[in-house]
């Protein structure tokens, strides 16, 4: 009985209801199901008074113990929030509906959104602008300045040996000591300031590689022309054996072991951390006269393969270092090809007050790597090796391994420094050994930078369910396969042309000159930026042939059949996407929390109250254009205005009356009446009459925005209340509303098409008379005057009998029962609109009368 009268109230619900697009709840929207194998809730008799309840639960008739019994204990509740401080969507509950899910994507996405710019700002803080001027300033005095005066070579170009002393013997302490001003003035202080602003950091240091006589084999019809041999470098070729004056370091082998240096790598090879080595001196004089007795006794000869020139400078006016290695390489096939390093790093971390604005951040990356340690633990015990399936799963724990990585170098860096700068202090005339150091901090940089890299991309993990990044991601999953036969074919005919060009063009040309090189000028080729002079004049048959055929097969086969296939495949998803139901996204789940925000609020009106102040603006008639102008002015869609407009306007004028305007108007009051019950009731959840339902059954909650029912937990309440029990009716009763109004909406369809069917089956009937009357005059030979006269009778008839159906049929639709094609009517709850049947039938009537 309850229920019939639920739904007999909800046969005239609004058209503004859940029903019509565009439509927003005031409150969260409640369902339960009772869970499987509960006992379900059985009905009481019904108590006196309002807030007795309809039902009553077992909780009310239980003994105090046991309800004390059934309370969580202090342990459990502190245990269960700190599981819901680290709770994710994937340690909570899969069976939550799409609203919470959204929820607790928001949560993690704002948690990540604060680690993201905590990440930003520690590691943003550590390069600056002035890192790169730095480097730019020293690098262009070391590098650029001419060799001699006389002379436009400089360091970038040295082609000899004769070249490096030029250097070394010119720009080099040139650039170490800076003993005068622009006025000629001596500087007071036994150190040197380059550029007067950067302080020379201990002494510069000299060393070299070299390799064994004999390293190599002589063919033996040339051994009686040649008697030595010096092979390129590597390390078994390394002569260790003491040369020269023998005397010092500079003529002695020290291992990489008791240098304390790294390996180098260099254009020819990879050098090792040995050699011979020279401290220069901390003043100009000294370190040109060590310099010229290594030049006189021939420090450098056949053997040597590499040398380095190491120092160390550091500006206090910017708080850096830098670690700068000038490389001359001698390779075996003789000249010389000059590198370099500089690398600026700031070894003293804090300093300055936003230096310790930059370590509170980085405390506070260790808490949220903690926090994220202890978040990827949780979901591991919950999913297992299961866990290790997602790619993005895949992705945090990289993220947290690198992060811990570089955490510790970070720790260790900042714990070493003050002990290295101390030994420097010590003994100013030492050589400072901060390449060790300053690699770990350039590592550190990388890390980091890697980090920053993966956590930008780790964003697409909490937006991966918007509709955009379902089809990114499922256009990429569904052409997987052919993009990998793609790829195969792709890389065949790409080695076959980067072997091609190492075996025509290595010799000669620079982009070729190396297999690696040969692919990645091969991508260059791709991209448009090549050098086909260089390639012509390295082979003026071959250059042309295969320049032209690469860019054919290449470019404008390979690479638009890749383009072919990504389109195909996103054209596939892009139409099954359009077929499937439309989900609530995280944006609208926004836009719902800030609408009820601002309803909450009374910053905005509700739907019922912008269509209540348009029809008390509007007076006597409205019509549909004014409506239209004046709410989508308030912020409403077209889809929910006609739908609103097209539910009162049953003559079909576009105009409402007196007595539609009206109804509206009842409608409208019950729709407010009823709002302010939702909201009256919904918080008040703890009724004493309520339906029996445990902490650990499932809800199933109906959700109206995105169109699906999902089920999630239970939450920590006894029971659905009286009053929620009445909003669940009234939903009920809107639902059921709804789908009427479906079904009269096709009940006109089908009217439609009788019609149709109808008209096509006298059409058919008076042709074939027509026809039938016109061979049998044809046959008879009768007079044309009968026959006319007989062909209007017939049309005649015909008209009389379409106007009688059309009158029957209108009659009909204004008594809500539209006829079928037996003459039984349809029962519904609601009719389709009068503008519709009669756009029907005259269709079916025009039809007709067109053929006729």
């Amino acid at each position: 009985g309850g229920g019939g009268g639920g739904r007999g109230g909800g046969g005239g619900r609004q058209a503004w209801s859940r029903d019509n697009p565009g439509y927003e709840p005031a409150d969260e929207e409640v369902d339960w199901r009772a869970a499987p194998g509960s006992p379900s809730p059985s009905p009481e008799p019904r108590q006196s008074g309002r807030n007795a309840g309809l039902y009553s639960t077992s909780t009310s008739t239980s003994s105090p113990g046991a309800q004390h019994s059934g309370r969580p204990g202090c342990g459990t509740t502190l245990l269960r929030r700190i599981r819901a401080f680290w709770g994710t969507r994937l340690t909570g509950e899969q069976t939550v509906n799409r609203e919470r899910y959204l929820q607790s994507v928001l949560r993690e996405l704002v948690t990540y959104a604060i680690f993201m710019v905590v990440l930003c700002i520690s590691t943003y803080g550590m390069v600056n602008s002035n890192m790169y001027y730095y480097t730019k300033v020293m690098s262009s005095l070391f590098l650029d300045t001419p060799l001699s005066e006389n002379e436009i070579s400089n360091f970038r170009s040295i082609a000899n040996m004769d070249d490096f002393w030029k250097f070394t013997q010119g720009p080099l302490l040139d650039g170490l000591y800076w003993d005068l001003w622009y006025n000629n003035k001596t500087l007071g202080m036994n150190q040197s300031f380059i550029y007067h602003e950067n302080l020379l950091l201990g002494v510069p240091r000299i060393r070299q590689l070299k390799v064994r006589n004999e390293s190599c084999k002589v063919h033996e019809d040339l051994r009686d022309e040649i008697k030595e041999c010096y092979d390129v470098y590597s390390v078994a070729n390394e002569d260790t054996a003491s040369f020269g004056l023998k005397d010092k370091t500079a003529w002695t082998y020290t291992s990489e072991k008791d240098l304390k240096e790294i390996g180098y790598w260099g254009l020819v090879a990879i050098y090792s951390g040995a050699g011979y080595y020279l401290d220069l001196a901390r003043n100009r004089d000294e370190t040109a006269t060590k310099l010229k007795v290594l030049k006189e006794n021939l420090w450098l000869d056949r053997g040597t393969r590499v040398v380095f020139i190491d120092f160390s400078v550091y500006n206090a006016n910017i708080n850096l270092f830098c670690v700068i290695r000038l490389v001359v390489e001698f390779p075996a096939t003789g000249g010389a090809l000059s590198s370099w390093q500089f690398q600026t790093v700031k070894l003293i971390r804090y300093v300055s007050s936003f230096d310790y604005f930059l370590a509170a951040c980085e405390i506070a990356f260790c808490i949220f790597i903690f926090y994220y340690i202890v978040e990827e633990f949780l979901e591991i015990r919950v999913h297992k090796l299961r866990y290790f399936r997602s790619v993005w799963n895949c992705l945090d724990i990289l993220i947290i391994v690198l992060s811990l990585v570089a955490i510790c170098i970070n720790i260790y860096c900042t714990a070493i420094v003050e002990e290295v700068l101390g030994e420097i202090l010590e003994n100013p005339t030492s050589y400072p050994k901060l390449e060790p150091l300053t690699y770990l901090h350039v590592q550190f940089n990388n890390m980091a930078a890697v980090v920053v890299f993966f956590a930008w991309i780790k964003i697409f993990k909490f937006i991966s369910f918007n509709k955009t990044m379902i089809q990114l991601s499922s256009t990429m999953s569904r052409c997987a396969k052919d993009v990998m036969g793609f790829a195969i074919m792709f890389f065949i005919i790409f080695l076959a042309y980067a072997q091609l060009a190492y075996l025509v063009f290595g010799t000669q040309v620079d982009d070729f000159s190396t297999f690696h090189t040969c692919i990645f000028t091969q991508f260059r080729i791709i991209l448009g930026d090549f050098d086909f002079a260089k390639i012509e004049e390295a082979d003026r048959i071959l250059g042309p042939v295969y320049f032209a055929t690469f860019v054919f097969f290449i470019f404008f086969i390979l690479l638009n059949m890749f383009l072919a296939i990504i389109n195909d495949t996103y054209s596939e998803v892009k139409a099954d996407m359009a077929q499937q139901k439309s989900e609530m996204e995280l944006t609208d789940f926004i836009k719902k929390g800030c609408s009820k925000a601002m309803l909450k609020l009374r910053l905005r009106k509700s739907t019922v109250d912008d269509i209540t102040e348009s029809l008390r603006q509007a007076g006597g008639k409205l019509n549909f254009d004014e409506l239209r102008q004046d709410l989508k002015g308030r912020g409403h869609t077209d889809a929910e205005i006609e739908a609103i407009f097209a539910k009162y306007d049953q003559d079909g004028d576009q105009e409402l009356t007196e007595h539609e305007h009206q109804q509206m108007r009842d409608d409208l009051e019950k729709e407010r009446d009823d709002l302010d019950l939702d909201r009256s009731s919904l918080p008040r959840s703890t009724s004493g009459r309520s339906f029996p339902r445990s902490m650990d059954d499932s809800e199933e909650e109906d959700d109206e925005d995105s169109g699906h029912s999902s089920r999630r937990r239970g939450s920590s309440s006894t029971g659905v209340s009286y009053e929620e029990f009445q909003v669940l009716v009234r939903r009920v009763d809107r639902m059921e509303h709804s789908i009427g109004s479906i079904v009269s909406k096709i009940d006109a369809v089908i009217v439609k098409l009788e019609a149709m069917e109808r008209a096509k089956l006298k059409r058919r009937d008076v042709l074939g008379r027509l026809l039938d009357g016109v061979t049998e005059d044809e046959r008879l030979g009768r007079d044309n005057d009968v026959h006319r006269e007989q062909m209007e009778r017939l049309v005649r008839e015909e008209l009389e009998r379409w106007e009688s159906d059309e009158t029957v049929s209108q009659l009909s639709h204004h008594l809500g029962t539209p006829l079928g094609i037996n003459g039984r009517s349809r029962s519904h709850s609601s009719r389709p609109s009068s503008s519709q049947s009669t756009d029907g039938q005259a269709d079916a009537g025009g039809l007709g009368g067109s053929h006729v």
